[in-house]
């Protein structure tokens, strides 16, 4: 991997892919519709919806589904999942139970009924296997912090100002680390490298769940689940984020030696970890958990990314931002995104944001997330440009939804309180959100030729026994050294798909761009994306004419 510094980094990226599935995407025929008929995305559908959800695991989630159309799911019923490698510790032991930190999940209230001794970590209630949280924390019970109060270990249940909706705390879900928790494939290292811990290891009651209930109710639309879909990077929301719309990590110009953000890059030791502070992983060497990737050079960790590759949670360089650090603005000329594809191409499309509306104006919500908004990397979104009107509220989503005056692409990102992230939002108010805007899509005009994909930016620091592509893995599929992740909820709904089914085709976030750039006939905007499984399997999976 050596070679690869040497390179600029559009090359480095490309030389980086080891392994594909798929094949390239042409870059002719650049002709839009306007958005209303002419010529399709996916199939015999001339819309495409993007929901794109926060912050969990397949088998968090979804990992009950049950049986659809007769097919199994790669699910929590399989006794692979229930019964996987127990989870280690640093030194690859078994921990003989699950340490909690969660104040609703620690010993007490519960009872500490497992000792572990011989790892030195405080009793636990908790084997070490998956567990429910609904066992504990109810989707209803008041563990959900006020806007923008941070609990560091959750809310306890019935304390003074305590909310309704099940909160659990929030799990670490950065770039190296989760590197560290996959362990090569081996998905057993989900607590060790963890400040949760434990928590790592929770499922949500699936069954329970207003997507799963609005899904099985009569007259719910059909429905595909990709029970292999991965998300796109390692990592947290943002990096996830630009590769929904890009395909890569954007460089930051300003990192290089001697450059303003040269201290804005990370240190690994020789597990590639770069924390110090969690309660189970003790760092082998000097580190230091930054916005970027490590910087290249003798003395890089040669197993993971080098580079001036901004990986981490940064700040745009355009309003509306939050405080620390700013990524340079990014050159769409030089890095364009999907947004620049289809504008050159005159098809009509929208990023619509929960929330936008207010922040944009200069007054975000208290769980408005500006890492949220891919778009406002870029310099022809800045304030002012022309691709800002491309920036939208999600209440014009609901409009138009209602009104049949969808884009050919929309994608849409609720706001904090209602997009399912750990810590800050209830999971069962975040599905109820989903279930409302799936409604709105599905009864108004254009349902039957709208094709909607719901799935997560990133697994949330969640365990899932289902090894992503990689080196060694038994799930063959692309890779590089920035992912894909571990596997996430991906759904594909319609009113006009003729049966509901599972798809076990292996996708990542990248997916969706290979689909609309195939379907388009736009060239791919970043190199796995090109390399990638496209959609069109879930119509097979549906029983769909493609």
């Amino acid at each position: 991997m050596r070679a690869l510094r040497a390179l600029p980094p559009v090359l480095a990226a490309a030389a980086l892919l080891t392994s594909f599935t798929g094949s390239p995407a042409s870059a002719d025929g650049h002709h839009g519709d306007g958005g209303h008929g002419g010529r399709s995305v996916v199939g015999r559908y001339h819309h495409l919806v993007v929901i794109y959800e926060e912050n969990h695991s397949f088998d968090n989630l979804y990992g009950d589904w049950g049986p659809v159309g007769g097919r199994r799911i790669d699910g929590l019923a399989r006794p692979a999942a229930r019964h996987t490698a127990p989870q280690v510790a640093q030194d690859g032991t078994p921990y003989g139970c699950l340490p909690q930190n969660d104040v609703n999940l620690a010993a007490p209230p519960l009872a500490a009924t497992c000792q572990d001794a011989g790892h030195g970590v405080p009793a636990s209630h908790f084997a070490n296997r998956p567990f429910t949280i609904d066992d504990y924390i109810g989707p209803m019970d008041k563990t959900c912090p006020a806007p923008g109060v941070f609990a560091a270990n959750g809310v306890l249940k019935d304390s003074a100002g305590a909310l309704p909706g099940g909160c659990t705390r929030d799990l670490v879900h950065r770039f190296y680390q989760e590197q560290y928790q996959i362990d090569h494939g081996k998905q057993d290292r989900y607590v060790t490298g963890s400040d949760a811990v434990g928590l790592t290891m929770g499922t949500y009651d699936t069954k329970s769940l207003p997507i799963w209930k609005y899904l099985h109710a009569p007259g719910a639309p059909k429905y595909v689940i990709a029970d292999r879909f991965f998300q796109g990077s390692f990592g947290g929301s943002f990096l996830n984020h630009q590769y929904l719309i890009a395909g890569r990590a954007p460089v930051d110009t300003a990192a290089a030696p001697g450059g303003a953000q040269e201290s804005l890059h990370s240190v690994v030791d020789s597990n590639g970890f770069p924390n110090a502070g969690y309660p189970l992983y003790k760092p082998t060497g000097t580190v230091k958990d930054a916005q970027l990737t490590q910087a290249c050079g003798p003395a890089a960790n040669v197993d993971v990314a080098c580079g001036d590759y901004a990986v981490n949670t940064i700040q745009p360089a355009s309003t509306p931002r939050g405080g620390g650090a700013q990524l340079p603005l990014i050159d769409d000329a030089k890095y364009p995104n999907i947004g620049d594809r289809l504008s050159g191409a005159g098809v009509d499309w929208a990023w619509y944001s929960g929330g936008w509306k207010d922040a944009d104006a200069g007054h975000p919500g208290p769980l408005f997330q500006f890492h949220h908004q891919p778009f406002n990397y870029f310099a022809a979104y800045a304030p002012g440009q022309p691709g800002r009107t491309h920036l939208k509220d999600e209440t014009e989503f609901l409009d138009a939804a209602k009104k049949g005056t969808l884009p050919t692409v929309s994608f849409v990102k609720p706001y904090g309180a209602e997009n399912e992230h750990p810590g800050y939002a209830s999971e069962a108010d975040g599905s109820d959100h989903l279930v409302d805007m799936l409604k709105t899509i599905e009864s108004g005009p254009q349902a039957d030729d709208t094709l909607v994909v719901v799935t997560y930016d990133e697994f949330g620091g969640q365990w899932d026994h289902v090894s992503p592509p990689g080196k060694g893995s038994r799930t063959k599929g692309a890779f590089d050294l920035f992912g894909p992740g571990t596997r996430v909820p991906a759904l594909v709904v319609s009113r006009s798909l003729p049966h509901s089914g599972v798809d076990h085709t292996v996708y990542d976030t990248t997916s969706i761009l290979a689909t609309i750039e195939r379907g388009l006939h736009l060239a791919p905007v970043g190199t796995r994306d090109g390399r990638v499984n496209d959609l069109s399997g879930v119509l097979h999976a549906a029983g769909a004419h493609h």
